[in-house]
């Protein structure tokens, strides 16, 4: 059974990834999964741009830097999870085989000046 302090995080995980996912669509990119699950990890967004580049994201949310960046928190075992289930979903999805990819990251942190929080685009994050 989950806690309620549990299901408050998913929650508010949920919506930054949906922050992220707008913000991307904004640029000009069409989602084709949320939430991509498999043995091997997740993936929070798999989108489209506007150069049909299938783009693998992962958001991260800081609320201070004090144990470092939400890029810090992007470790090399993390990165190879996400690689190995972003080959799991193009092994399964084989019409975006032909596309190029990427791996990108939306580290997103609150303002200390505005409601509104701080979204930074870290473009081929990782490989």
């Amino acid at each position: 059974m989950m806690s309620v302090k549990d299901e408050s995080t998913r929650r508010f995980g949920k919506r930054q990834e949906l922050l992220a996912e707008n913000f991307l669509y904004r640029k000009g990119f069409k989602l084709i999964q949320r939430n991509y699950l498999c043995r091997l990890g997740e993936i929070d967004l798999i989108m489209i741009d506007k150069h049909r580049q299938l783009v693998f994201v992962e958001v991260r949310y800081r609320s201070q830097a004090l144990f470092g960046s939400a890029l810090d928190s992007i470790t090399r075992e993390k990165q190879r999870k996400i690689r190995t289930c972003a080959t799991h979903f193009l092994m399964t999805h084989k019409k975006f085989n032909q596309l190029a990819c990427r791996f990108d990251v939306i580290a997103i942190s609150p303002s200390s000046k505005t409601t509104s929080p701080i979204i930074k685009w870290i473009k081929n994050a990782f490989f």
